[in-house]
């Protein structure tokens, strides 16, 4: 599990499982291949937006799966996550068409 962001006094943690890093970074590599550009400004894009679910985690709707919501970065991106009084936790990066778990 890794933690991104500032521990900030009153908000919850910023986690990251593996499989949610792994997927994030095969999204960048696949993108990459043809557009560098491209690839970094949608790994900005997910790593802004979900640093601010540190702030309102429930801000986005309720996931398909029990305790979960799901956050879509564009309409081909999601990301899936979970987030109790302690820590957000980001479960799964995924393009649109893939289904999970």
């Amino acid at each position: 599990m890794f933690r991104l962001g500032l521990i900030r006094s009153g908000l919850p943690n910023l986690e990251w499982k593996s499989a949610s890093v792994r997927d994030l970074l095969a999204i960048v590599d696949y993108i990459a291949h043809d557009n560098p550009d491209a690839a970094q400004a949608i790994k900005d894009e997910i790593e802004r937006k979900t640093s601010s679910l540190m702030e309102n985690p429930q801000m986005y709707r309720r996931g398909r799966m029990s305790g979960t919501r799901e956050m879509v970065v564009r309409p081909n991106y999601l990301v899936v996550y979970s987030e109790n009084g302690n820590a957000v936790t980001i479960l799964r990066v995924l393009q649109a068409a893939q289904s999970w778990p």
